[in-house]
């Protein structure tokens, strides 16, 4: 009887200890899966090409809309290498809806994308001051404006509700693009958010900082519109 207990004991010994190595072989590649995907140089993004980062940040995308996503540049060194610098290698200008994260949305991670998010994703004076930054300042060498489906700031502006407080301030800054899908056939919301991305564009593109970027072919503005059903963004020219 001791004899069968003892080996009942060391047979029960074995096999915690074989699935505690298991699990301990598992949590190690999950680790080291994370580790490769985060490292980035920072040195590699300052190289890139205005058409290289906007790839870059559509195949982001595509790994999100396929449920793939590499978490990138999210490690503990990519933590320790952006500490003292940053430079982003795109720079967007999105709506402050909780459901459009840029960097969860292109996949991305900690300093790659310099994040001006407003509602409506419009082109106030501190919106742009701080596009500047990052463009002249950082090296960011692609800005897209992204608006998105379903926009609730566009449907004010299209529905020209009357809000209280401060919130009628983006609307208003929405409606100088309503005219140019006034007579358009289709979705009203959905022609005001494309129609809303591109003259955001334009008012950027009044910035003698960001024409000077353009011009010496260091940076390249893009329109984008996120779908919220699908995940995907779809490239505004």
């Amino acid at each position: 009887m001791k004899h069968f207990i003892e080996r009942r004991d060391f047979l029960k010994l074995g096999m915690t200890g074989a699935f505690g190595m298991m699990l301990s072989a598992s949590d190690l590649l999950w680790r080291v899966e994370q580790a490769t995907a985060g490292e980035m140089h920072p040195a590699s993004t300052q190289s890139l090409s205005p058409d290289a980062a906007l790839q870059k940040l559509i195949e982001g995308n595509q790994r999100f809309v396929d449920h793939h996503p590499q978490y990138p540049d999210q490690s503990a060194l990519r933590l320790q290498e952006v500490a003292q610098a940053q430079h982003p290698f795109a720079t967007i200008l999105s709506c402050a809806d909780s459901r459009v994260p840029a960097e969860i949305v292109f996949d991305q991670g900690i300093g790659d994308i310099f994040d001006v998010r407003i509602a409506g994703n419009i082109a106030t004076h501190e919106a742009l001051g701080s596009i500047e930054y990052a463009v002249v300042l950082l090296g960011s060498p692609l800005l897209m404006v992204m608006g998105h489906e379903r926009c609730g700031a566009v449907t004010a502006a299209v529905q020209n509700e009357s809000l209280p407080g401060d919130i009628s301030t983006f609307v208003q800054a929405i409606k100088p693009a309503l005219k140019n899908v006034k007579d358009q056939p289709g979705d009203a919301v959905e022609n005001a958010v494309v129609a809303n991305v591109q003259y955001q564009i334009e008012r950027l593109k009044h910035s003698k900082l960001l024409t000077k970027q353009v011009e010496a072919g260091k940076l390249k503005i893009v329109g984008g519109r996120y779908d919220l059903d699908t995940g995907r963004v779809v490239i505004i020219t």
